[in-house]
């Protein structure tokens, strides 16, 4: 704490103009701080600033970086949800329209030539929905073709630990895991279409007068069960997903929210107030032309002093 100390007729040791130059330095000093602050909008610029808040701080931001990382996961993890499902709903739609193609088959009134007809038809979206299963792609990967299974990072815990969330199309199709099965391969080619076994689409094609196949009166109960059943597995994946897409939307939100609050905080400990600052700057400002006025006056002590030698 600097004091009044007088030098009485010392000029050897000019003790008031040292205080005076002291305090210079300090309000200079000072000066600095304020104009790095106000350049820079950071009340911490180093360790030395704030040893406690620089540590929080950093640590805020790396934990921040770390919740933004997890945003674009979920975003990734929603656009494939929402690719698959798409593909889905249109799936479904071409194999209701199928399905319908069937059950009019099944009709007494219609002649071997309306079932062929039929059946052509029904194949013609066939090949539509194999046209979705190998255009419903995410990243170089196709999404419905039954091999799809992806881990996203949604979140860290307090020990860092990854909070992930899968959407899973390997596993098999029950009432209890909505997942579409490894058997479950969209492909009209294979005999297990949507995870029906012996459900072949491509049997349509096979339709002719001299055999009607799954059109014909003994096999036609069997091929509306089998769409039925198809279109439900397809139905319970659909409602996977759309269970999926829900937890995705309100982790995106929790996430925005969290990283909203972690930037307010790392800004109320690291920003610097500006109106503060400012005040603080002409104060110091003010102090250091005083300082030069007073270490000017202190230095003219020895001439005065001298007059007593002549």
């Amino acid at each position: 704490m600097p004091s009044a100390i007088s030098g009485g007729t010392r000029i050897r040791t000019n003790t008031p103009s040292e205080s005076a130059f002291n305090a210079l330095q300090a309000a200079n000093s000072n000066i600095a701080l304020r104009q790095l602050r106000l350049s820079t909008g950071k009340r911490i610029n180093s360790a030395q600033d704030d040893v406690a808040g620089y540590i929080t701080s950093r640590g805020l931001a790396a934990r921040n970086g770390a919740l933004r990382s997890a945003l674009n996961a979920v975003g990734d993890a929603s656009n494939v949800t929402s690719i698959a499902q798409d593909g889905l709903d249109n799936i479904n739609s071409l194999l209701t329209q199928i399905k319908d193609a069937a059950a009019t088959a099944a009709s007494g009134a219609l002649g071997t030539d309306e079932k062929i007809a039929l059946a052509k038809a029904a194949f013609r979206l066939t090949n539509q929905i194999q046209t979705i299963v190998d255009s419903t792609v995410f990243g170089g990967r196709q999404l419905l073709d039954g091999g799809f299974s992806g881990d996203f990072v949604i979140g860290f815990n307090a020990t860092n630990s990854l909070l992930t969330i899968s959407v899973d199309l390997t596993t098999s199709v029950s009432s209890s895991n909505f997942n579409i099965g490894g058997n479950f391969l969209l492909s009209t080619t294979g005999a297990n279409f949507a995870g029906v076994t012996g459900l072949s689409l491509a049997s349509l094609d096979s339709v002719s007068s001299s055999s009607l196949g799954i059109f014909s009166n003994s096999s036609i109960a069997s091929t509306l069960t089998s769409l039925s059943e198809a279109l439900n597995n397809v139905n319970k994946v659909a409602s996977y997903l759309g269970g999926v897409s829900v937890r995705l939307t309100s982790q995106s939100d929790a996430l925005k929210s969290q990283i909203t609050n972690y930037n307010a905080a790392i800004s109320r400990i690291e920003d610097a107030d500006v109106a503060l600052e400012q005040l603080e700057l002409i104060k110091s400002q003010f102090l250091q032309q005083t300082s030069l006025t007073s270490l000017a006056q202190s230095n003219q002590n020895p001439q005065n002093f001298l007059q007593l030698l002549r």
